[in-house]
C-alpha cells in the first residue's frame, strides 16, 4: 500500500512539474507578445489635415496646416515620437498670410527634443518663389533653426551642409559647392 501511495504521489508531482513547465513556456510567449505590443504605435491616423491657429482679439489666424497620408503615434515609448512614413506637406503662414510650403517623403518628430527630421526629397518653397532642395533636413522647433549635413540647393547657392534660422537671414554654409546632380525627383547622387 505504501508503494501504491508513493507511486500516486510521484505521478502527481510529475504532473505538477510538467504542467508548471508548460505553463511557464506559455507565459513566456505571452510576455514576448507584450514586448511586441509595446513597440507598436499607440495610435494611427490616416489622411491628416491639422490646422494650427492663433486667436488674437477675436480674430483667428491660420499659422500652419499639416497634411499627411499617415501618422503613427509612439508616445508610449520612453523617447516619444510621431512618425509620418508616407511623408508630409506643411504649409506655414506668416503675419501677412504669405505661405511657405515644406514637403518630404518621410518625417519624424521627437516630442522631448522638439526636433523634426525630414527625409527624402525635402523641399521648402517660400512665398518669394525660392526653393531649398535636400535629402535630409532637421528643424529645431524651440530655436526655430534648420540644419543639415547633406548636399543642398537654395536659389543659386549650393553646397554640403548648412545652419540657418527659419527665415534664412542667419545662414551659414558648412561647405560651398560640391559635385552632385539633381535628378527628376530632386534627389542627390
Amino acid at each position: 500500500m505504501r508503494k501504491s501511495n508513493l507511486y500516486h504521489i510521484k505521478n502527481v508531482v510529475i504532473a505538477i512539474v510538467v504542467t508548471t513547465f508548460f505553463s511557464c513556456n506559455n507565459n513566456f510567449e505571452e510576455v514576448q507578445k507584450v514586448g511586441v505590443l509595446q513597440n507598436q504605435p499607440v495610435g494611427e491616423a490616416e489622411d491628416i489635415d491639422l490646422k494650427y491657429t492663433e486667436v488674437k482679439e477675436d480674430t483667428v489666424n491660420l499659422l500652419a496646416n499639416l497634411l499627411s497620408p499617415k501618422m503613427l503615434d509612439y508616445s508610449n515609448r520612453s523617447f516619444a515620437f510621431s512618425e509620418f512614413p508616407k511623408g508630409i506637406e506643411l504649409k506655414i503662414y506668416d503675419k501677412d498670410n504669405k505661405q511657405t510650403t515644406i514637403t518630404s517623403n518621410y518625417a519624424i518628430s521627437y516630442a522631448d527634443t522638439d526636433i523634426i527630421d525630414l527625409r527624402g526629397n525635402v523641399q521648402i518653397a517660400t512665398h518669394e518663389k525660392d526653393t531649398l532642395f535636400t535629402e535630409q533636413l532637421y528643424y529645431n522647433k524651440k530655436l526655430e533653426w534648420l540644419f543639415t549635413n547633406e548636399p543642398w540647393i537654395y536659389g543659386t547657392l549650393h553646397g554640403i551642409g548648412f545652419d540657418s534660422d527659419k527665415e534664412f537671414k542667419n545662414f551659414q554654409m558648412l561647405e560651398m559647392g560640391g559635385d552632385f546632380e539633381v535628378d527628376n525627383n530632386s534627389t542627390f547622387d
